[in-house]
């Protein structure tokens, strides 16, 4: 049986990942010198979506608050509420709040950066240290 979502995220053989255009939406409004009208977003955008579907993805990140909009003729312009580096922190800190062994977690996560992370992780941290930043870690539990 075919699922109702299969037609707008390209049949079942072409099916996104979860998230995935909301995603690709995101990637084109950060690349975008200002906001995007639905109809400039889909000619960024790749693939062959329909412009419903865009407009339906915009709306959907505007009602989570990822997106604010401005008003633009009988439509909407759409710009990221927040920058990409802020999006992708927010998104690792949920998923780590989330887990029930945060010490496994970022156990895991440190021994699969790359060395060039690992170091850069370390000035971050120190700096950090240094600002009075990271105090008690028991603090920030």
């Amino acid at each position: 049986m075919q699922h109702p979502r299969d037609d707008e995220a390209g049949g079942a053989s072409g099916r996104r990942a979860r998230g995935e255009l909301e995603s690709n939406v995101l990637a084109t409004l950060w690349s975008a010198d200002g906001p995007l009208t639905a109809r400039q977003a889909l000619e960024r955008l790749p693939g062959d979506l329909a412009y419903t579907t865009v407009l339906t993805i915009l709306s959907r990140l505007y009602d989570k608050g990822m997106l604010v909009r401005h008003r633009e003729g009988r439509g909407y312009a759409y710009e990221p509420a927040r920058d990409e580096a802020s999006h992708t922190a927010q998104r690792m800190k949920s998923l780590l709040e989330g887990g029930s062994d945060r010490e496994a977690v970022l156990t895991r996560f440190v021994s699969e950066l790359s060395r060039q992370d690992e170091r850069l992780l370390h000035q971050l941290l120190a700096g950090h240290e240094g600002q009075g930043g990271a105090g008690n870690l028991d603090d920030k539990r």
